[in-house]
């Protein structure tokens, strides 16, 4: 497993900006052609870095409704249940966690008709307390600037550096510090199958 280095940077910073620039247009601004950048991008997704290209549309455009954003908190023994049923529902388009267990999320409703939805999604989750905000103006601005990163070890969260090692186990990838750690990990995982 190879580091990532200041080009896969500067690539995946690109793709978080236009995910269908050409790769022949990314090529000229990180100095590569565009069948190396294709490559560059086939092993980001090999390895888990890139899982997806999404669209980002703007339903302010489409006329979608009332913008809001909902603080919701709760007995940390429903934390769960709550982002399950948020998680995916009609409307919502981000959802959070925070580190003390609220979820937040913003989405899209009829106007009118916000206490209905966000009571819909809550349910009988007894302990829910939530705060709606409407929302005058959203800007998302996808950045790769200013935070180091590293794979991470998914036996012992260390980072992964070039003498690391991949395994793809069940269709998902996991990065490895050592052959310690990915053998570690595969005979958990093999223990787990068995049901010891």
């Amino acid at each position: 497993m190879r580091d990532l280095d200041e080009t896969d940077m500067e690539i995946l910073t690109l793709l978080a900006e236009d995910a269908r620039r050409p790769f022949s247009d990314i090529g000229e601004q990180v100095g590569l052609s565009g069948p190396a950048v294709s490559d560059r991008v086939t092993r980001l997704q090999e390895a888990g870095i890139i899982t997806n290209f999404t669209v980002n549309v703007d339903r302010g455009e489409l006329q979608a409704g009332v913008p809001v954003f909902v603080q919701v908190e709760c007995r940390s023994a429903d934390a769960e249940a709550v982002r399950s049923r948020v998680s995916g529902a009609d409307g919502v388009e981000h959802l959070f966690v925070t580190a003390e267990g609220e979820v937040w999320f913003y989405g899209r409703t009829e106007g009118g008709a916000v206490r209905q939805w966000v009571d819909g999604l809550l349910g009988d989750v007894q302990s829910a307390e939530y705060s709606v905000t409407l929302v005058d103006d959203l800007e998302w601005t996808p950045s790769l600037d200013g935070t180091e990163f590293a794979i991470t070890c998914a036996e012992c969260g260390n980072t992964v550096d070039s003498e690391g090692e991949s395994a793809r186990i069940d269709g998902g990838v996991y990065h490895f510090c050592c052959p310690s750690c990915r053998s570690q990990f595969e005979e958990q995982y093999r223990r787990i199958e068995e049901g010891t």
